[in-house]
């Protein structure tokens, strides 16, 4: 693990000289455990309060359902929202803005007279808290791990299987003492602890060091290469004749050219060494325009680069779309099984308290399967996913098999199988991006808002949908065939993901090798061929009459 290079105290910006596999990310691995226990933790518990929801609004189970619903649709939806607030003002201030809306949406659920007003609190305005909580924390998170980040996003993300696994059981009991609204109304107390979270999760900063000794070593060799420059220059200015004056004023000028760039090389308040080569490098290419507007354009150059707020250019990644898709299909199938899965247990005779202990086999199994494939792909450099793939693969079997099964141990079973590979899918979907892969970790940032944008509409369209297929067959293991048609073509997707990521790596690299050489000469070339056409159309040349130079 790299030290700390230094930072703004308690509250500002964690600076390395590579990316730490630790240090602070510790403290913010912490706090997505806590974001997933009041985000998606939350949410999957919700369908304890479904029967209630039911006899309290006298509403159907479509209609009920539409509250889940709305929420993940409005989770997902706004992602591009959560990315351009993020690199606009920060992951601290999204975060804790975000708890604050999760916190008031469910407390203010409690008060509600009526199904339609829940859509508003739980689905709109908790949807969105948990939009600009769960982004931009697991972002961070990313940014902060290289080797390990599987293993840490999978161990940190277990904090929704704690949720699922206490809440079900616990919310299942107590709202038989004190009602499903004071339920809700301790439920939103819990997730004021969000705000809290937010105040962890300090940028960082990667700052690589420069050794002494290599740099005095640069600076030595440029004051050499720069006298051989002089010393060329003036041989060549010497053997030119007297009327050739645009090789005099060439020889001159880069000679000046060549001395500044050596007295910059030299001067002490140097501390970036590419900055020098660059500076070097600008020198070698032509003639050097007067001071003032070297400084300011070399200040431009070499500023850093502003993040974009929002990258819709992944769109044009055709690895990118498949790995979207793959997103937008599976979806179907994340929610709806935790909403259905104690009607369905009960449908096959289980009791209430029984049925409730689905959830719970269910949210340990995702403990185990978060941990394994985070061990897994953390000791993997390559075929990530394809471990991806065959977990999918798998999970979309298990939703078969919960349409055939009807006695307890059968369905617990499946609840178990169910809650590994679901474990195994939704710990590692979204860090992926960050492998070279699909994207890569440069271009997560702005990309995870598009990917989470475009699962949306699946998340809509989930829970409504196996909800009015209940309704027509009065079999609740019909949702489950929905969502398992989802899954088996998210499959489908992210098996084309691998195939079109190699073929768009085989023609950029038939491009390289057929063009490489001219498109990198022409920067250079139109910045020469410009500095000659300034020097010949100068005053003293066109009363002359002089031809230009051609280069």
């Amino acid at each position: 693990m790299k030290g700390m290079v230094r930072g703004g105290g308690c509250t500002g910006p964690c600076v390395y000289p590579a990316v730490p596999d630790g240090g602070w990310g510790w403290a913010v691995a912490g706090a997505f455990f806590v974001v997933e226990v009041c985000t998606y933790g939350t949410i999957k518990s919700l369908g304890v309060f479904l029967q209630d929801l039911m006899k309290e609004f006298e509403e159907s189970n479509s209609r009920v359902s539409w509250v889940v619903s709305i929420c993940v649709f409005i989770l997902t939806f706004t992602a591009p929202l959560s990315t351009v607030l993020s690199n606009r003002y920060g992951y601290r201030p999204v975060v804790m803005m975000g708890g604050v809306l999760i916190s008031l949406g469910t407390v203010t659920s409690a008060f509600t007279n009526s199904i339609d007003q829940m859509y508003i609190t739980i689905g709109v305005v908790s949807g969105l808290g948990y939009c600009l909580t769960f982004l931009p924390t697991v972002t961070i998170l990313a940014q902060y791990f290289s080797h390990r980040r599987s293993l840490v996003t999978s161990v940190a993300s277990t904090g929704e299987s704690f949720a699922v696994f206490t809440f079900a059981p616990a919310f299942t009991a107590l709202k038989k003492q004190i009602g499903w609204r004071y339920c809700l109304l301790l439920i939103g107390l819990i997730q004021m602890s969000v705000i809290g979270c937010g105040t962890l999760l300090r940028p960082i900063i990667i700052q690589p060091t420069v050794d002494l000794a290599t740099k005095q070593e640069d600076s030595s060799e440029r004051r050499s290469l720069s006298t051989k420059g002089d010393y060329e220059l003036d041989n060549e200015q010497t053997k030119t004749s007297l009327g050739s004056e645009d090789s005099g004023i060439t020889s001159l000028y880069a000679s000046c050219n060549e001395l500044r760039v050596a007295d910059a090389a030299m001067a002490p308040t140097t501390t970036d060494p590419q900055a020098a080569v660059d500076s070097l490098m600008e020198g070698e290419q032509g003639p050097l325009p007067p001071a003032p507007p070297v400084t300011l354009k070399h200040t431009e150059a070499h500023r850093p680069p502003r993040p974009k707020l929002l990258d819709f250019s992944v769109l044009r990644d055709g690895a990118f779309i498949c790995y979207s898709l793959f997103g937008l299909f599976a979806t179907l199938g994340f929610f709806a099984p935790q909403l259905y899965i104690i009607e369905l247990s009960k449908s096959h005779g289980v009791a209430g308290d029984m049925a409730s202990y689905m959830l719970s086999a269910m949210a340990v199994a995702e403990v185990f399967g978060r941990l394994s494939v985070g061990v897994v792909l953390s000791r993997l450099a390559r075929g990530k996913l394809w471990v991806l793939l065959a977990c999918v693969v798998l999970l979309c079997l298990v939703l078969v098999a919960f349409t055939l099964v009807r006695e307890f141990w059968g369905l617990l079973a499946c609840c178990a199988l169910y809650g590994f590979f679901l474990g195994t899918v939704a710990s590692t979907h979204i860090p992926m991006l960050a492998e070279e892969e699909v994207v890569g970790v440069e271009r997560m940032a702005s990309s995870v808002g598009v990917y989470v944008f475009i699962q949306s509409f699946a998340g809509l369209a989930g829970p409504p949908l196996g909800g009015w297929l209940v309704d027509v067959t009065h079999n609740y293991g019909s949702a489950f065939y929905s969502c398992a048609v989802g899954m088996g073509l998210g499959a489908a997707c992210l098996a084309l993901v691998g195939p079109t990521k190699s073929s768009l790596w085989r023609s950029g690299g038939r491009g390289a090798g057929n063009n490489g050489h001219q498109m990198k000469g022409a920067p250079g070339e139109s910045d020469e061929a410009q500095d000659y056409l300034e020097a010949d159309l100068a005053p003293e040349a066109l009363s002359r009459e002089k031809p230009p130079m051609v280069v």
